[in-house]
């Protein structure tokens, strides 16, 4: 396949795991990404849910850039709205001198949490989603060679940190096509406004400095094994993770369950089908075969791939699998 794939990890915690070993696991992930030939690992940021252990993302990057050598490293993304733009240029300006030309910023409006959190967090909450594309703004000149404002950004001034913009609405599409950003969509998980989202950012789309030409990646769910059976059976774990989450008891990730689906009702199966609209469960001829629908329906410019796997070796085999197709 001609278009790029990348990986997006979260750092799950298996049930009784702890976030050490899911550590341990992402760099190793990520090394094997690179050597396999993805063009990024990017790392999200979640706070106060027992099953990722991606909170503190900039540190988390600074590992996985220091234990690689080539791939490019960045955040899918950084909820802005639970930072200073100035603390977030120094933490990326601080990536980027150690690690040139490898790091990318994907940013998001959302608190990547539940209110009650995000308000510990930031404190006033009301205002902070409403300041995102000014935030935006702060932090992109923060990067430039003569920034506008009398702070500076030290590491981070005339620094090339590429911005993205992240979103799973035609909010963050509206925003990235007047920025002239590339744009990331969480198909992954929020999959229904996905084909209008990507209209109207080609659409609207302005070239900037960073971009001359629309950038679109998609959030997408790969669940590869051996046989269609296996992949299937690997795939409940995330299955189970969402539905707990939508239900209001996010936890560790569990281990796979046979039968999983067939024990749901229709409003929980229905969910799963909404968010599985955006996935490929199977053998290598079946993922293949709903990747290349998936990419001739979108246009899509690069797949951010998401497996959500209970055992570590066998999310490794899944990317494995992706990637060599």
């Amino acid at each position: 396949m001609n278009t790029p794939f990348s990986v997006l990890d979260l750092s799950p915690i298996a049930q009784g795991s702890d976030a050490a070993q899911s550590f341990r696991n992402t760099l190793d992930l990520a090394q094997h990404a690179e050597a396999w030939g993805f063009k990024r690992f990017w790392l999200a940021e979640h706070h106060g849910m027992p099953g990722i252990a991606s909170a503190a993302t900039a540190v988390l990057i600074g590992h996985v850039a220091g234990g690689t050598k080539t791939i490019r490293v960045g955040a899918g993304g950084i909820m802005l709205p639970n930072h200073s733009p100035l603390v977030i240029a120094e933490q990326f300006g601080t990536l980027e001198s150690l690690y040139p030309g490898r790091i990318d910023l994907g940013l998001g409006r959302a608190p990547g949490s539940d209110q009650l959190t995000a308000r510990a967090m930031r404190r006033n909450l009301a205002s902070d989603a409403d300041a995102f594309p000014q935030d935006v703004l702060e932090l992109a000149d923060y990067f430039s060679d003569e920034p506008r404002q009398p702070v500076r950004a030290v590491p981070g001034r005339g620094l090339n940190v590429p911005l993205w913009i992240l979103g799973s609405s035609l909010y963050g599409a509206q925003l990235a096509a007047a920025f002239g950003l590339p744009y990331a969509f969480a198909s992954h998980f929020a999959p229904a406004q996905m084909m209008q989202a990507i209209a109207l950012y080609r659409q609207q789309f302005k070239p900037s400095a960073q971009l001359a030409k629309p950038h679109v990646m998609l959030g997408f769910n790969v669940f590869a094994a051996d046989t269609d059976g296996e992949a299937q059976f690997l795939a409940t774990s995330m299955q189970q993770a969402f539905v707990n989450l939508r239900s209001g008891r996010p936890g560790q990730l569990q281990p796979p369950r046979a039968g999983y689906r067939e024990s749901l009702g229709p409003q929980e199966n229905a969910l799963l089908d909404s968010v599985l609209s955006c996935a490929a469960i199977g053998s290598p001829d079946t993922v293949r075969r709903e990747l290349l629908d998936f990419i001739e329906r979108t246009g899509a410019d690069e797949l951010m791939i998401t497996s959500q796997i209970f055992d570590h070796a066998a999310r490794l085999r899944s990317y494995e699998i992706t990637v060599g197709l």
